[in-house]
């Protein structure tokens, strides 16, 4: 019996971290498994908000955007029968901006949600357009089907809420395909339940995230709350935070300190949107905007945009400015990211202040240049910097626990700078580790 022609093709993620876009193809089906933006290769060529992209042509190009025959808008008669989003990063879900309308785009709820959140919050981009995209969302538990194949996508815990893995039952076997997942974070057993039905479902390929190979750090959530209490309890000025405003898990670990402390948590309106999008998902647990120790920090501009507005009128009693936060700065754990360190000038923060860096170190020249500055900032308004943080991607010694338990024929790191390092390490797994190149197309 002739087999039929199952094959992967790795059209980003390849030595990158981030910038998923995998084709999987089973007889005649053609799906991606994520489709997001590339960093490292848009870094090449682009520098924004002075050197930005103008054109979908312009990216194609460059190959940021890969040439894929019938996948993109401006083609009528699309080839790709459907894309599947792992979460919300916009290193696995941004591109979808160009991908044809006429493509379902699978995803979980809680990232739809995001998704159609961050659209509100930003301004038109070239790079992220969810317009008319014809969301189609699970949950666990759900089987899709299309075509020649059955998807079937398990909760995962990651640094974003809504995070999944997929096992692909295919023609010639099942492919597992694990996004970003992690084991230390508040919820591993959403990570074990998905490692579970991997291993169940005896497959031939599995695709894994290999982020940390370098610089792995032994942390968990829990470890990063008691910290970011001993540095709020003994400062005695205003506790600058900066995290990413979509990870729920820290954003509810510094609601925790601040209430603890005796303190108010002061959220960007940006965040104030996102809360109150995600407070529509009943599986998640986030502050509502009318809790007592949450303020909402009101950026000083001359203008507003209409989500700005509606959040500053529905909860005006929570709406504080630099005056009000300059004049409350024990009272106040203030979350400032970095593009918004000019609102200092007029905070003047007191001696005793400090700033808390909780998330990713810089891992490129470009954040570095940043950081730099962000330094200078601090050091004008001697406020030290704390890192307190977790990674939201699995360590090396859990992953290669994970990969023996799933023991699949062959393993395929992506999401990686060290897939070297990552094939040494892993060089006693029953089975085959396969380095991929960008654009090359790997039976199974």
């Amino acid at each position: 019996m002739v087999k039929c022609k199952t094959s992967l093709t790795f059209y980003g993620g390849v030595d990158e971290i981030g910038g998923n876009k995998i084709l999987l193809q089973d007889r005649d089906t053609k799906i991606f498994l994520d489709f997001g933006m590339s960093f490292a290769s848009r870094k090449k060529f682009y520098s924004p908000p002075f050197l930005s992209p103008k054109s979908e042509e312009s990216l194609r190009e460059l190959e940021i955007l890969p040439k894929i025959k019938g996948v993109y808008r401006e083609e009528k008669n699309p080839e790709i029968h459907a894309v599947f989003l792992s979460h919300s990063h916009m290193d696995h879900s941004a591109y979808i901006s160009f991908v044809n309308r006429e493509i379902p785009v699978y995803c979980g709820e809680t990232t739809k949600t995001i998704l159609q959140a961050l659209s509100d919050i930003r301004t038109a981009d070239l790079e992220f357009d969810v317009e008319d995209i014809a969301f189609k969302s699970f949950r666990t538990g759900d089987k899709i089907v299309v075509d020649s194949l059955e998807v079937e996508p398990v909760h995962v815990d990651h640094s974003v809420p809504g995070a999944y893995g997929f096992i692909v039952h295919t023609s010639n076997g099942s492919v597992v395909y694990t996004g970003d997942f992690r084991a230390h974070g508040k919820k591993p057993e959403m990570t074990m339940d998905f490692v579970e039905k991997a291993r169940e479902a005896e497959p031939v390929a599995v695709i894994t995230e290999a982020t940390n190979m370098t610089g792995a750090s032994v942390s968990s959530e829990v470890e990063v709350r008691n910290k970011l209490n001993d540095v709020v309890r003994q400062a005695s000025g205003i506790v600058l935070a900066d995290f990413a405003y979509t990870d729920i898990d820290r954003l509810n670990s510094f609601y925790r300190t601040a209430e603890k402390n005796g303190r108010f948590l002061a959220v960007s309106l940006k965040q104030a949107y996102m809360l109150n999008a995600l407070r529509e998902d009943k599986h998640l647990k986030v502050p509502n905007l009318d809790d007592e120790n949450l303020l909402i920090f009101r950026k000083s501009k001359k203008t507003y945009r209409k989500w700005e507005k509606q959040i500053m009128e529905e909860h005006s009693e929570k709406i504080v400015d630099v005056f009000d936060v300059s004049k409350r700065q024990s009272e106040i754990i203030l979350v400032m990211s970095f593009y918004g360190l000019e609102e200092l000038v007029n905070i003047k923060p007191k001696p005793g202040s400090c700033y808390v860096l909780s998330a990713s170190e810089p891992f490129n020249e470009e954040m570095e240049i940043d950081f730099e500055r962000l330094v200078n900032w601090l050091g004008h308004y001697g406020l030290p910097q704390y890192h307190v943080h977790v990674s939201g991607h699995i360590m090396p010694l859990q992953l290669k626990g994970i990969l023996k338990e799933i023991n699949a024929k062959k393993v395929f790191p992506v999401h990686t700078e060290h897939a070297d390092l990552f094939a040494r390490f892993m060089g006693d797994l029953k089975g085959k580790v396969v380095l991929t190149e960008k654009a090359e197309e790997y039976r199974i």
